[in-house]
């Protein structure tokens, strides 16, 4: 059997194995080992279902088109998408360069309004 290797993993998807993990008799490490390898398995099957998911990510298939089961796996794509993606964007700065101000939470907890010049300004 091959060694481990050390790798990072985003914290959401170790906080949620932590919780899943233990459901399924198994440590978060596990956890994720074994979505990894469900997906591994999904992603390698290239099927018409996996042709039909593909085109409805695309955009040239509508999502109503897929069954139940293709949908699923539709789904799932979209939400890693999503996941991935909100890692790598700074959506404030791309708001603030809209012209939109935004509301966030601080690092004290605290409801902060950032206008679109810079300013900052602590909600009561």
């Amino acid at each position: 059997m091959p060694t481990d290797r050390v790798t990072r993993f985003a914290a959401d998807l170790v906080a949620s194995a932590a919780v899943e993990g233990p459901r399924q008799s198994r440590s978060a490490k596990q956890q994720l080992d074994h979505w990894a390898r469900v997906g591994r398995s999904v992603s390698a099957h290239y099927t018409s279902s996996r042709r039909r998911v593909e085109a409805t990510l695309e955009g040239k298939l509508p999502l109503a088109s897929l069954t139940d089961d293709e949908r699923l796996v539709s789904n799932a794509e979209i939400d890693a998408g999503i996941a991935e993606r909100l890692q790598s964007v700074d959506f404030a700065t791309v708001l603030a360069g809209e012209g939109i101000t935004t509301v966030a939470m601080d690092e004290q907890g605290r409801l902060v309004r950032y206008e679109p010049d810079g300013a900052s300004t602590v909600i009561p």
